[in-house]
């Protein structure tokens, strides 16, 4: 899938929730724990309980890898287990330069068929290139992160410079802004934390067309309406992700009628944005 049939998928299902599953078999259900295939179980469950109220899907990796070769074959089994009608990502977070970022492209988008794969920007153009060649699919690209620790690096000023003028700018908008001119913004999504949706504005500026994947509403505590307020694009242009508030909203042998009366709260308030925005 790619992004203009997201955007179509937003708007037939209306909401833009993508759910993160993010599992860890100490934090299921205990009832579930020492079952076989535990942590499959519950992500069948909770794509089972929650498929209608989502337009995507968000499988971090790290919590797959930590199992070892058992998890490498969790985290495919749940992926085929998405149904295709929803926009899968891969929240990988790669980042690594030449015939290891093409390494990296070939396993999210070939042997493991993601729709899209987060990778981290800082070590420059040659390694993004390798995923921005697989024109079919999305290459998500961190931006602003909602963790606090993005004030080390992400929210320095630097002196900007070109042939007529300088001036001050936070790295961020730099990595975007230069970014943004390497693919199409039907390849490229950039991370926009929740917990930042004051510096949204600034960023849609820079990014206009592009759609933003939002991590932090939720558990973090961002702000949907705001996320709405600053983000929102002629394309809506907004891919909201939420993960522990709806996986782990109950731990009883309920979670997957809570897990899904969690999402479908998400939906509704997202329903309401989608026809005030849209007016539908």
């Amino acid at each position: 899938m790619q992004l203009h049939q997201l955007s179509e998928q937003i708007v037939d299902r209306k909401n833009f929730l993508c759910i993160g599953l993010d599992t860890e078999l100490n934090k299921i259900p205990k009832h579930l724990q020492q079952q076989p295939n535990a942590v499959l179980h519950f992500n069948k469950a909770i794509i089972d309980a929650t498929k209608d109220y989502c337009v995507s899907y968000k499988i971090n990796t790290a919590f797959y890898e930590a199992m070892g070769s058992k998890g490498w074959d969790i985290l495919e089994d749940t992926l085929h287990y998405i149904p295709n009608t929803h926009f899968t990502i891969a929240d990988a977070k790669r980042g690594d330069i030449g015939n290891t970022a093409a390494q990296y492209a070939k396993a999210f988008f070939e042997t493991l068929p993601f729709d899209a794969v987060t990778v981290a920007p800082y070590m420059g153009e040659d390694s993004i290139k390798p995923f921005l060649e697989y024109t079919h699919k999305t290459t998500i690209v961190l931006g602003l992160t909602s963790n606090k620790s993005s004030e080390d690096f992400e929210q320095l000023t630097v002196l900007s410079k070109d042939s007529h003028s300088s001036s001050s700018k936070k790295l961020y908008e730099l990595v975007i802004e230069k970014i943004a001119s390497w693919a199409t913004p039907n390849q490229l999504m950039f991370v926009v934390g929740a917990t930042k949706a004051s510096e949204m504005q600034s960023i849609r500026a820079i990014v206009p067309e592009h759609f933003f994947l939002v991590p932090g509403v939720g558990t973090q505590g961002g702000s949907l309406n705001e996320v709405a307020e600053f983000g929102w694009n002629n394309q809506i242009g907004l891919l909201v992700n939420v993960s522990r508030a709806i996986i782990y909203a109950d731990a009883s042998e309920n979670f997957q009628q809570m897990a899904a009366a969690e999402a479908a709260k998400y939906q509704s308030e997202m329903a309401e944005i989608l026809n005030r925005k849209l007016r539908l």
